[in-house]
């Protein structure tokens, strides 16, 4: 998984609240067994009038012009800030897969759905609590000014402004801190332990021949 050491990236406005795993990711789209190619249906019902099917060429699709990531001020930006309950509902870790695939790094809000949120950190994607208010300060900028862009540090914990003027402290486990400042996922992690394990293996079939 990639590292998350700083990001500064321009900023897009969600304002909704419960946004769930089905708007970020809708159902249908799950049938693939693959983690990849995920990004064009991020939102899928909220970014296009028709209905979207897996396979469909989504370039022919007609967007919803009303949908504020379809604004094209809003176009390459990798920074989602968002409403309370964001990411709640069901468990598929296909919606934190789809949010970086249409190139999010960090998604700020002041609440998450419990299982979105250790999808995300798992997966590599950063997401911020910040207090309801603090986030009603993100949505005022964004909307005043254009190709508004926030500065993302883990190691310090900050959500900074680019031009200095307010920074904002999160909380973070330092377990999870650690993990993506060195990009492990539980794979790289079992992995640094591969001489334990080999090990381990050696002493139990030492001790018990008959099964192999």
């Amino acid at each position: 998984m990639e590292k998350f050491v700083t990001h500064t990236g321009l900023v897009a406005p969600l304002d909704r609240a419960n946004v769930d795993t089905d708007a970020i990711i809708p159902k249908q789209f799950l049938k693939s067994i693959k983690r990849t190619g995920y990004g064009p249906n991020c939102f899928d019902e909220w970014r296009y009038l028709d209905v979207g099917q897996p396979g469909m060429d989504n370039s022919q699709r007609p967007l919803n012009r009303n949908f504020v990531l379809n604004e094209q001020r809003f176009q390459g930006a990798t920074i989602l800030i968002a409403r309370q309950n964001f990411g709640c509902g069901s468990s598929r870790e296909h919606a934190p897969w789809a949010l970086q695939q249409n190139g999010f790094r960090v998604v700020i809000a002041p609440s998450f759905g419990d299982i979105f949120y250790n999808n995300s950190l798992n997966n590599g994607l950063l997401v911020i609590r910040l207090q309801d208010i603090e986030v009603d300060r993100l949505f005022a900028d964004c909307a005043v000014f254009p190709g508004f862009q926030l500065t993302v540090d883990l190691e310090a914990q900050l959500v900074r402004a680019v031009d200095g003027s307010f920074a904002f402290s999160f909380d973070v486990a330092p377990s999870r801190k650690e993990r993506l400042i060195n990009g492990w996922d539980d794979i790289s992690l079992t992995l640094g332990r591969s001489d334990a394990i080999r090990a381990f293996e050696a002493k139990h079939l030492s001790a018990q021949p008959w099964l192999v």
